[in-house]
């Protein structure tokens, strides 16, 4: 008599215009598998997303192969329940979980001990395959011993940029120019991302962007004089949090720059979901501060930070990148004096861009009076939709931005 079947299917929910593929298959076909045990992950233009087992057995067949792409709900697989092949998987020995090294017990007899696989994000384990490494040479410094990304970078730091892009297949070959060239297949993330550029760019929106000068010396004092109570607090202080709650009232007198464009109206949202642009060894991806017009300053950093914490160590999921409804993009942290024009993210009229923090030399007028200051500032520009908004509103939203944060009072 047959075994029964049960389908693997892919998540239903998924934000609209999200697409999918399979990144790779953690068991094959014949293997046993437990039931909520990982078993694919998919990976979108945003995330990477974990499927677990819908039930026990034996993987039976792969409907969807890696790199297929696949929408929401639809079959991957199937597993046959057998009985004797799950009760076989029952037997096997557990893999040992990586303990938390003390001073009894030296971080190097931890990294000895394995760590489960299904304690691993899906970036931990990809960062780990492509610098060679297994669980248990990696020490783990996040909950219970976890392996977080950072840890994964910590312990092969020189490895990362020759190891970190997928092996070319063949290594080398012939540009049209003749010289010798390595290839490098793109990931589904970094395709995806590049087909949202372009068709944000060229076919959806048409980008256009202004600029202006932010004092920062308000924000700056504002900051030297709190911060240690919100670290007392857990809250780290961060100048994002300041550009976020400056962004907010704008958006209140400028309601367009919170919208999107839609064939018959002006969609204007009526809550702002806020993207924080975060880069992280996977790319850049926005995780979404919810509902970011009601908080105040301090529940708004106590979000970016857990928001970033997260995305950095993989831990992220669809719905903390779904929805946003204006991002912020603090290019300036790596060194980026301006960006122009920030490619607007799908459904989305507007995009903030803040360049690096300098202390710059300065003209001040007061009446008939000038004088020479240096001062810290930066450039922030404001890329547009220009269908939802025009360069006055755009330099209106921009005003309101940099005068709250050049007059930030407590």
């Amino acid at each position: 008599m047959p075994q029964p079947s049960i389908e693997i299917r892919a998540p239903e929910e998924q934000e609209e215009g999200t697409r999918s593929q399979v990144l790779r298959w953690l068991k094959a076909v014949g293997e046993p598998v437990g039931e909520y045990e990982p078993l694919i992950e998919l990976e979108t233009d945003k995330v990477t997303v974990e499927v677990a087992a819908p039930g026990s057995g034996v993987l039976a067949e792969i409907v969807k192969g890696e790199g297929e792409e696949v929408a929401p709900g639809e079959v991957l697989g199937r597993i046959t329940a057998s009985a004797e092949r799950a009760a076989t998987a029952a037997e096997a020995p557990p893999l040992a979980q990586a303990p938390v090294a003390s001073a009894a017990a030296p971080a190097e007899r931890a990294s000895h001990a394995r760590m489960p696989d299904g304690r691993l994000s899906p970036a931990v384990r990809r960062l780990l395959t492509e610098r060679g490494l297994d669980p248990g040479q990696v020490r783990g410094t996040g909950e219970s011993g976890r392996i977080t990304v950072d840890d994964v970078l910590r312990h092969a730091p020189a490895a990362a940029g020759a190891q970190c892009a997928p092996a070319a297949s063949p290594a080398t070959a012939r540009a049209e120019s003749g010289i010798a060239v390595r290839r490098v297949p793109h990931s589904a993330v970094r395709k995806r991302t590049a087909a949202r550029m372009v068709e944000s760019l060229l076919h959806t929106a048409p980008h256009v962007t202004t600029v202006f000068e932010i004092d920062l010396s308000a924000v700056l004092a504002h900051r030297a004089r709190h911060r240690q109570a919100f670290a007392g607090r857990g809250v780290a202080l961060t100048l994002t949090a300041y550009f976020v709650r400056a962004a907010i009232e704008a958006i209140a007198q400028v309601p367009e720059a919170n919208s999107r464009w839609g064939e018959e109206a002006l969609e204007i949202y009526e809550t702002v979901n806020f993207g924080i642009g975060t880069a992280t060894p996977e790319g850049l991806v926005a995780p979404v501060l919810r509902g970011a017009e009601a908080l105040d300053l301090e529940r708004t950093a106590a979000g970016i930070d857990t928001l970033v914490r997260r995305a950095r160590d993989g831990k992220l999921t669809p719905e903390d990148v779904r929805g946003g409804t204006f991002t912020l993009s603090n290019h300036g942290v790596s060194g980026s004096l301006i960006a122009a024009p920030i490619i607007l993210f799908p459904g989305q009229a507007a995009i903030l861009g803040i360049g690096k923090l300098e202390k710059r030399v300065v003209v001040i007028e007061e009446g008939a009076e000038a004088r020479i200051e240096i001062r810290p500032r930066c450039y922030a520009t404001l890329t547009i939709d220009h269908r939802v908004m025009d360069g006055e509103r755009a330099n209106r939203f921009m005003q309101i931005f940099a005068e709250r944060l050049a007059l930030w009072r407590d």
